[in-house]
């Protein structure tokens, strides 16, 4: 029974985290279906139904006691409310990526988010690049540069949600608390302004959702959901797999959204597909030191 369990966790893991990723990485179809609405309208419906739908999954995990000791630690707030604000314009600019058909750009934002760490360790807390990282990190320098100097197009959609997700992570690292009753605190201090904001456009009759079309207020309800659910899965994923698995899974994500690009039509240029190429060599690269690293730990420990 002892083995069995263990196989079973890892099998439970794979299965939550290809269900995290692969939501995220079809996102953009949900972004189209509702691309008639603004995406400001868009984000304060992500924010404002991301409340009750993790409300009711807090409930349900009994993880009521985290979210009280969040709201009652002045730092923990004060630190979740930082990374709301940081995770709020990571959202609207995702929705505005893909609204205006930069899918490609959205993608290479979350393909260079890893590095982005990694330059993150660099630069503030001292860390050494070792060998393959740091041709992962020139890679994909050379990849934005072509993309920019011949492609004609800065990547400047990629760079912002790749630098915002690295700081909101970073931001999140430092608050002890699950990645459930976190999302729930940070919607819940947006939630004022959100539901305020949405009030007044529908008061001012700006608001799709008051449009009167019962096919668009279903799926802007689903806002919520679509928020919390991928999140709860990968929550599940992180307790039960390595993070290896778990940074090789990460990938899936993007890929996903490159290809919902190309089945949009998305013009796909030589820069891109050579920035894209740098990229992909960037991310196997990264992908090996990582399974050298755990492999070292490994013997260390």
């Amino acid at each position: 029974m002892t083995e069995i369990e263990p196989r079973n966790d890892v099998r439970d893991g794979v299965i939550a985290g290809l269900i995290a990723y692969s939501f995220w990485g079809v996102l953009p179809v949900y972004f189209k279906l509702v691309g008639t609405v603004s995406p400001t309208e868009v984000m304060l419906h992500r924010i404002v139904w991301a409340v009750p739908t993790g409300a009711l999954i807090i409930h349900l995990r009994r993880q009521w006691p985290e979210v009280r000791r969040a709201l009652t630690h002045r730092t923990m707030l004060l630190l979740l409310a930082t990374a709301a604000f940081f995770i709020a314009m990571n959202w609207y600019v995702y929705i505005l990526a893909v609204q205006q058909s930069q899918v490609f750009q959205a993608s290479l934002g979350y393909y260079i988010n890893p590095l982005i760490y990694v330059l993150v360790g660099v630069i503030f807390l001292g860390e050494k690049l070792r060998r393959l990282q740091f041709l992962a990190v020139a890679l994909a320098t050379v990849g934005v540069l072509v993309l920019t100097i011949n492609g004609g197009q800065f990547p400047g959609i990629a760079l912002f949600l790749a630098v915002s997700f690295t700081v909101y992570g970073v931001i999140r690292k430092q608050v002890a608390i699950g990645g459930m009753p976190g999302l729930f605190v940070e919607t819940l201090v947006l939630l004022p302004v959100a539901a305020i904001w949405l009030s007044w456009l529908v008061y001012s009759g700006g608001a799709a959702i008051a449009g009167g079309d019962p096919g668009m207020t279903g799926l802007l309800l689903l806002a919520g959901p679509i928020t919390v659910v991928p999140l709860l899965c990968f929550a599940l994923a992180a307790r039960r797999l390595a993070l290896t698995t778990i940074g090789f899974m990460q990938f899936l994500s993007p890929t996903l959204q490159f290809l919902t690009g190309v089945y949009y039509g998305e013009k796909l240029t030589i820069p891109h597909l050579i920035c894209f190429g740098c990229i992909w060599i960037a991310v196997v690269l990264f992908s090996v030191d990582a399974v050298r690293s755990n492999a070292r730990d490994s013997n260390v420990v």
